[in-house]
C-alpha cells in the first residue's frame, strides 16, 4: 500500500486508520475468537512429513497479538505467553510478520515473547520495489523461494479500498504465488460501508476506490472465486465464522513448485 500521510496508529478515533492500522485492534477483535475456530494439530496435519523449519508469512499483522496467538496455537504453546521461548520451538516454525505501520511494528517487536522465531517488519506489501527484495532476502536465509503457510487476517478490505479491484486481484495473486497454504479472513461488505462512513465522519472524504468497486457483495465468496479460478488455489476448509461474522478460509496451492522451494 502506498504510505499514508498519517497512518493513524496514535489517533484515538478508529476512523483515523484508513489502512486498518488500528492502535488497539485486539481489544475489539480478540485473537482467541479466531484461534478457537482452528483445530489443534493443524500444522502437523498440513505438513506431516516436514523435516525442516516451516516458514510462515503474516500480512497486516498490526501490533502482533494475533501473530503470537497463531504461532502458539500452531505449535501447541498456548500456555507459553509469559515463559521463555521453549527449546526447539523455532526449529518447527519461523514466522515473518509485516504491517504498513512502523509504530505498530515497534510495539510488536517490544512485546513479542518469541523473538527468535517471530520476526516483525514494517513493509508496504503493495510496494513491489520494497516487497520483492525484502521477501527474497528473508527466504534466501532458509534456502527457500516460497512460504509454507500465509495468513491474511482481516486485511483484504483495506487493500481493496485503497487499491481498487485491480489491487485486490494483484494482492491475492501475490499471496497465492508466495504460499503453499493460505489462511484468509475476508471482511464482509458491511465492513466496507462502515469504514467509509467512519472516514467521511472525520471529514476525510471517501476511500478513492469505494464507489467504483465492482467486486462487492459476498466477499468471502468473491475471495474464494478469485483464489480458485484465477490464482491456482483450491479451498481446503472453511473453519466457520467468528462472532463478528468473518469466515476463516484455508486454501492450498495447486501450482507445481520445484522440489525444496516451499
Amino acid at each position: 500500500m502506498s504510505a499514508p500521510i498519517s497512518r493513524g496508529s496514535r489517533g484515538a478515533e478508529p476512523g483515523a486508520a484508513p489502512y486498518g492500522n488500528f492502535p488497539n485492534y485486539s481489544r475489539f477483535h480478540p485473537p482467541e475468537a479466531r484461534i478457537s475456530l482452528l483445530p489443534r494439530g493443524l500444522l502437523r496435519s498440513l505438513f506431516p512429513a516436514a523435516t525442516r523449519p516451516l516458514l510462515g508469512l503474516d500480512v497486516g499483522c498490526n501490533s502482533g497479538e494475533l501473530s503470537v496467538a497463531l504461532y502458539q496455537h500452531l505449535l501447541g504453546l498456548q500456555d507459553s505467553s509469559s515463559s521463555p521461548e521453549p527449546p526447539g520451538a523455532g526449529k518447527e516454525l519461523k514466522l515473518l510478520c509485516c504491517d504498513i505501520d512502523p509504530e505498530l511494528i515497534r510495539r510488536a517487536q517490544q512485546s513479542s515473547p518469541f523473538p527468535a522465531s517471530i520476526s516483525f517488519a514494517s513493509l508496504d506489501i503493495m510496494d513491489s520495489g520494497a516487497r520483492e527484495p525484502f521477501l527474497s532476502s528473508y527466504l534466501e536465509r532458509f534456502g527457500r523461494s516460497s512460504f509454507d503457510i500465509g495468513f491474511c487476517m482481516s486485511v483484504t478490505m483495506w487493500i481493496h479500498l485503497n487499491h481498487g479491484d485491480g489491487g485486490l486481484l494483484e494482492f491475492l495473486a501475490l499471496l497465492a504465488s508466495l504460499c503453499t497454504f493460505l489462511l484468509v479472513e475476508p471482511q464482509p461488505w458491511r465492513c466496507y460501508r462502515a469504514a467509509a462512513r467512519r472516514l467521511r465522519r472525520l471529514g476525510r472524504g471517501d476511500f478513492e476506490h469505494f464507489r467504483s468497486l465492482r467486486i462487492n457483495g459476498d466477499m468471502a465468496e468473491s475471495v474464494t472465486r478469485i483464489l480458485t479460478q484465477q490464482c491456482a488455489m483450491e479451498l481446503v476448509c472453511s473453519f466457520g465464522s467468528t462472532s463478528w461474522d468473518r469466515s476463516l478460509l484455508l486454501f492450498k496451492s495447486t501450482a507445481a513448485r520445484p522440489e525444496g522451494s516451499g
